[in-house]
């Protein structure tokens, strides 16, 4: 049996934040997408804030792939 607990916080303006970090990027979408790996269509709705709830998984990936520190904490 599995017992799940979700823990939700929101992080105001984090999808312009992702863009901003992008942006001083010298890679292109398209090859930020591939390390990730994910599609830019993702990455874009992403930085738009169009999807519901993003995973810390993918989060914490962004920061990896962008080589920064969005300070999202969990209590």
């Amino acid at each position: 049996m599995k017992v799940r607990k979700v823990i939700e916080i929101e992080v105001p303006k984090l999808g312009d934040r992702i863009r901003q970090a992008r942006e001083t990027d010298s890679r292109s979408l398209a090859e930020i997408c591939r390390q990730m790996p994910m599609s830019t269509m993702n990455w874009y709705r992403i930085e738009a804030e169009e999807t519901k709830a993003l995973p810390v998984e993918t989060l914490k990936r962004i920061e990896e792939v962008l080589g920064v520190d969005f300070g999202v904490k969990f209590d």
